[in-house]
């Protein structure tokens, strides 16, 4: 299965949660400091007990590249473990000049084989145009963001009088030549989701900031559901993988991603 396989078959199935493996040393938990691996056999438990009810998988490459050459490697190790039908996503927010593009995208694609990838627009269409030529993969594409630090720039109003998030999200549109854009957008901003997802149709919405940055679930799958668009991933990282600090943590966090789901079905019934 491609990567667009991957998700209509996740969303056609009303598998709309995404698992962030943002996996913080410091937060899991200490028995597992045992392990030649922490890291690793943190993940793979999540993995295991996950695995039947994720859409998909977020490896925050950051959390990866500070422990340089053993940490890449441990996320090679996260993403080899995961299930062939489920789709990676590699969170690590590229975009600059084309040829530099090129190389990360034959990073994150080709050696790291990851499915979709998250992208930084602002460098404009010649940094992005190296993901996109890559037909089987979706490159997500950063619109509004979940931090409060959007408002600096992503709702600046310009001259054409929409806000710069809004001219990311109509170039998109424009790229989207071959049906493998994505777009971010944060779920702390529900009202601008509800403004703009007519302009959504026909992008894959991956969206951050449900749980510990205070979006809410119910009311961004509703906005989701009366707009007949399908084709959205939640993600959620420290409400689920950090749900709990014993040695029941697998347990703990297929019980979670199993509520979130039932959430999710009521409001899409």
């Amino acid at each position: 299965m491609n990567a667009i396989e991957k998700i209509l078959n996740a969303c056609i199935n009303n598998k709309h949660i995404c698992v962030g493996l943002d996996t913080d040393i410091k937060k899991i938990p200490k028995f597992l400091f045992s392990e030649d691996n922490p890291i690793l056999k943190f993940n793979k438990t999540i993995i295991d007990s996950t695995a039947e009810y994720a859409g998909a998988y977020k490896l925050n490459f950051a959390f990866y590249e500070k422990d340089g050459p053993q940490g890449l490697e441990t996320l090679k190790q996260t993403i080899d473990y995961i299930p062939k039908d489920i789709l990676v996503i590699g969170d690590a927010k590229r975009g600059d000049i084309g040829n530099t593009s090129e190389m990360y995208a034959k990073a994150v694609f080709d050696n790291f084989n990851c499915d979709s990838i998250t992208l930084n627009p602002y460098m404009g269409y010649d940094s992005i145009q190296p993901f996109l030529e890559y037909k089987n993969k979706i490159s997500f594409i950063l619109v509004l963001t979940s931090n409060t630090g959007s408002n600096n720039f992503e709702k600046l109003i310009t001259k054409n009088g929409k806000y710069v998030f809004q001219e990311v999200m109509e170039k998109i549109n424009i790229w989207n030549t071959n049906s493998n854009c994505g777009i971010v957008f944060g779920a702390t901003n529900p009202n601008e989701l509800k403004e703009n997802i007519s302009n959504m149709k026909n992008l894959f919405v991956l969206l951050p900031g449900i749980g510990a940055q205070g979006g809410d679930l119910e009311s961004i799958v509703g906005i989701f559901h009366e707009a007949n668009h399908n084709n959205f991933l939640l993600n959620i990282s420290r409400a689920l993988i950090y749900a709990d600090s014993t040695e029941n943590f697998g347990r703990t966090a297929k019980q979670v991603i199993i509520d979130y789901n039932k959430t999710i079905n009521k409001i899409l019934e």
